[in-house]
């Protein structure tokens, strides 16, 4: 027997989104976002609300990073969901982050997570606070690779478990996609 819980935003994995933009000053500020994903092809949606420093910012600058929050920096990842950039000015520097430009928009790229969507934003509605980004290029450390590729087991990246309150980190391998289907064919 299923049990119904009404509207909720219960999904599963909701990826832990850590938004970097640099202010009119070139400083850096990040923010931790849950609501977001693939929007369309080679496009990535979020919500944030226009109260946060990192929505006036992308405003500014028309730019942002989405970097994955992972495993070994939960702790950092989830401070810059909590303290807001409107009060804290280094929330990066609290935790020990720190920034490179990126070589492809007008963002930071925090150098200690290891996979970074560089964008340039398309929309913004300060109304329900969803905006859309062009990814202008993916950048992922070595350490994340296997054959060249982006290892998702080595990514380590958590999802927020929004019914608990909880990180969770991806687990193992349980299917080959386009294949195991095939079976059904």
């Amino acid at each position: 027997m299923k049990k119904n819980f009404g509207k909720q935003t219960y999904l599963y994995p909701m990826p832990v989104l850590i938004i970097a933009t640099y202010d009119e000053d070139g400083n850096a500020d990040a923010m931790n976002a849950a609501w977001g994903g693939i929007h369309d092809t080679n496009q990535i949606g979020i919500c944030i609300s226009p109260e946060h420093k990192t929505a006036k910012n992308l405003l500014k600058k028309k730019a942002f990073t989405v970097s994955m929050a992972d495993a070994k920096h939960v702790a950092e990842c989830d401070y810059l969901g909590i303290a807001s950039g409107n009060k804290v000015s280094n929330k990066l520097e609290k935790v020990g982050f720190t920034t490179s430009k990126s070589e492809f928009v007008d963002a930071p790229v925090i150098d200690q997570l290891p996979m970074t969507l560089e964008c340039e934003l398309v929309s913004y509605d300060t109304s329900t606070g969803c905006m859309v980004g062009n990814i202008i290029n993916v950048q992922a450390d070595e350490e994340v690779l296997t054959d060249g590729k982006i290892d998702v087991t080595k990514l380590q990246a958590i999802t927020y478990d929004s019914v608990n309150h909880k990180y969770v980190q991806l687990g193992s391998i349980v299917g080959n996609a386009f294949s195991d289907g095939k079976k059904f064919m």
